[in-house]
């Protein structure tokens, strides 16, 4: 299943994902730190979108209710993850 997923409250405008039988295959940010991202990206490809979920959901950036890592779990959850 492919998402592009418009994010809220982050530097990043966009994430696009591909999850296939449960496993995270791609991702990419659009903006935001793209360091960061990139090894975001790169650990979270071929884990289990559920795996991903329990690790990154609720972190925060600064002082914004929100983060990348938290935003990809909102995606996830919209694939039904």
């Amino acid at each position: 299943m492919y998402l592009n997923y418009r994010t809220q409250g982050t530097c990043s405008s966009n994430i696009e994902l591909e999850v296939e039988d449960g496993i995270i295959r791609q991702v990419a940010f659009w903006g935001g730190c793209n360091g960061n991202l990139q090894g975001i990206s790169r650990l979270v490809e071929g884990m289990p979108a559920a795996e991903a979920v329990k690790r990154l959901e609720g972190i925060r950036c600064g002082a914004r209710p929100t983060s990348c890592p938290d935003q990809l779990c909102q995606a996830l959850h919209q694939m039904g993850y």
